[in-house]
């Protein structure tokens, strides 16, 4: 069952010679407790899709479906179902973190205890400090809180750990986690790839207005090479260029900057087998030899790359 769904959808700003599409035609679905996180550059068009998707913007062409029903249209319905974390929310300053979220909560149909809430995010200890005293990480914590307070079917988190310590920000990943066990659906944006890869069962990674990349984890970074590196000073010999291009699953030339050689490679564990056997049997040693699979980051950067070649 898809919980969310978006059917060729755009959303330009401006009008004539001014007018801008920020989201050029872009479809896709996820199903009831699944995770899918999307990426992109600033400028790549997430937050222009986003906000269709959880309707707070119409979009200027296609149509966005949230539990099959119109998210605008439909509000009333959509929204008691909905958690929304933004990037940037505006809590009364003069509030305590613990009347924001009982503030909060009489807006919500069937909410969670605050007590319980507070727990989540590890915010017990703050309950009574005004919000304007809350570090960066505790208003993101905050944020958390009340995007789950409602007990959401679907959740959007938009940068969710901004600003979080490496131990909250692995606590967050937990919340979101037992969440999810829970049959919750989330959409996530976010800049840290470590985030989608703990977290998402897929990933789509949007370049000027599009999808240009889509799929697990596993799948996308299979379509990157991996690398090997190591410094060749000669002091044992040298193993030559030819050698090197004509080991078996190397991709294109052997890159050889001073003593550094660089090679790319589409089966890691052949190449690297083959490698090392070359330099034993002719008795050379591979200073800083370096050997590493694929990443999400080097897929992310190569979409990066083409999106930059594309503007000059």
């Amino acid at each position: 069952m898809n919980v969310l769904e978006a059917d060729r959808i755009t959303r330009t700003y401006g009008t004539g010679k001014k007018q801008f599409t920020a989201v050029k035609g872009v479809s896709l679905s996820v199903s009831q407790g699944e995770l899918v996180a999307l990426l992109g550059t600033n400028g790549a068009g997430k937050t222009s899709l986003v906000e269709v998707l959880e309707g707070l913007a119409p979009p200027s062409t296609g149509s966005a479906a949230v539990f099959g029903m119109d998210p605008i249209r439909k509000r009333k319905a959509v929204s008691p179902r909905t958690g929304i974390m933004m990037q940037d929310v505006g809590f009364a300053q003069d509030l305590t973190v613990i009347e924001t979220l009982r503030m909060w909560s009489g807006t919500l149909t069937a909410p969670r205890p605050v007590a319980e809430a507070l727990k989540l995010v590890d915010l017990e200890s703050r309950a009574k400090v005004r919000v304007k005293s809350l570090s960066g990480g505790e208003r993101r914590r905050l944020d958390l809180a009340m995007a789950t307070l409602g007990q959401p079917d679907i959740l959007f988190l938009d940068e969710p750990t901004t600003g979080l310590d490496p131990a909250s920000r692995r606590r967050t990943w937990e919340l979101v986690q037992a969440m999810m066990d829970e049959g919750v659906t989330v959409l996530l944006t976010t800049h840290y790839l470590e985030e989608a890869e703990e977290l998402a069962d897929r990933v789509l990674i949007m370049s000027a207005g599009e999808i240009v990349t889509s799929g697990t984890v596993a799948e996308i970074v299979a379509k990157q090479p991996s690398k090997i590196s190591f410094r060749d000073t000669g002091a044992e010999g040298r193993i030559d260029a030819l050698t090197l291009a004509a080991l078996p699953a190397v991709l294109g030339e052997p890159f050889v900057h001073r003593e550094k050689v660089s090679l790319e490679s589409q089966d890691l564990q052949t190449t690297l087998t083959a490698l090392l056997a070359v330099a034993s049997d002719r008795g050379v040693r591979l200073a800083d030899l370096d050997a590493r699979s694929a990443s999400l980051e080097q897929a992310f950067m190569a979409v990066n790359q083409l999106e930059q070649g594309a503007e000059k």
